[in-house]
């Protein structure tokens, strides 16, 4: 069966495209008194960005803490923020900053919407009525969340995304202005979620010639980005994770993305710099790509944290495997549909205490 997958469908890009926001939402505003939620992240409380921001008097500004990756508690009450703002649902939402804080708008735009708790519908196509209108505008490059089917979060018993044809944004302003003075590791570990992509997609099982297309393309942009140091970096690194985000849309994730979950749900190790410290260690499973992340490592100056899960109790990593094995698609796509021959629990805890 062929997937029939919802993509965005508007899309802006270029310096300064973030100057356009207003008249991109102006033909949603359909009543003088419809409003607007921008969830912008918290790091841009004291920056120029905050002024940039084109709020109208009834709009709400919800500004939203991206610390720790994003739990199924934080969205829930978020949208309980919004539904008491007003008594009438948003025209839209619109999420500014990295991959969290656009998680987190996909998920407010979902939970207005949608009866419970967003832990309810952790899991793939649990979601029954559409989103409101929904807006992303990264100010990071490499999460692929600007163009992903799903809101990765975490809940009480499990990391897991809120999989959905009605997750995906309405439209996405895509300005690499936006992403100047990030911190350079920063920069590196998210950039490193988008090649993660890329060699995870181009050596699954569930790999075709739609994937292929747009993972090469982003693989070959991440290894100008961190390998050569030519100009418009910043674009090329946009770029790569829109295409690297499409790459996996129609295929899937691997090894590395299921065991940085397990990290993410017990250490609370963020995504970005978990795909990185993971990768390191998979060079059983991906031989090249692990060749070429260790020169990027090199040349970028870079030194991963070692020795992260040591002194763990059995019980976390018992979580920790618990957490990855859920990863069904993902575990499939990297190894086939006899994976559970290959990855069991023991080799899982194995590959963990090399952490």
């Amino acid at each position: 069966m062929f997937r029939n997958f919802k993509v965005v469908s508007h899309v802006v890009f270029g310096r300064g495209a973030f100057s356009q926001m207003d008249d991109i939402l102006r033909p949603k505003r359909l009543r003088s008194d419809d409003f607007m939620v921008f969830m912008v992240d918290d790091v841009f409380k004291d920056k120029a960005l905050r002024e940039r921001v084109p709020l109208q008097s009834q709009d709400m500004l919800l500004w939203v803490n991206a610390d720790d990756e994003p739990k199924t508690k934080y969205v829930d009450a978020l949208t309980r923020q919004v539904r008491e703002f007003s008594d009438r649902k948003p025209a839209g939402v619109i999420g500014i900053g990295g991959g969290s804080t656009m998680d987190l708008a996909k998920a407010v735009s979902l939970m207005l919407t949608n009866p419970g708790s967003s832990a309810d519908y952790q899991g793939w196509d649990l979601i029954k009525n559409p989103a409101v209108y929904h807006v992303g505008v990264p100010t990071l490059s490499g999460t692929g969340s600007e163009v992903s089917r799903t809101t990765v979060l975490t809940g009480p018993e499990k990391k897991l995304g809120i999989n959905s044809d009605f997750t995906v944004f309405d439209q996405i302003v895509l300005d690499p202005e936006l992403t100047a003075g990030v911190p350079r590791d920063q920069w590196f570990y998210t950039g490193m979620d988008c090649y993660v992509h890329d060699i995870e997609s181009l050596n699954g099982t569930f790999l075709n010639a739609f994937s292929k297309a747009y993972g090469e393309k982003s693989l070959q942009l991440c290894e100008e980005v961190f390998l050569q140091d030519g100009p418009a970096g910043d674009d090329k690194l946009m770029m790569a994770s829109y295409f690297g985000g499409m790459s996996i849309a129609y295929s899937q994730v691997g090894v590395c993305h299921a065991l940085s979950y397990g990290l993410a749900f017990v250490l609370g190790v963020h995504h970005g710099i978990g795909n990185t410290i993971v990768f390191d260690y998979l060079e059983e499973f991906y031989p090249e790509g692990v060749r070429v992340f260790r020169k990027m490592l090199e040349k970028n100056e870079i030194e991963l944290p070692r020795k992260i899960t040591s002194g763990i109790s059995e019980s976390q990593l018992e979580k920790m495997v618990d957490v990855s094995l859920v990863l069904e698609p993902l575990w499939e796509n990297a190894l086939g549909r006899n994976w559970k021959a290959v990855m069991t629990r023991a080799r899982i805890k194995e590959l963990y205490l090399r952490m």
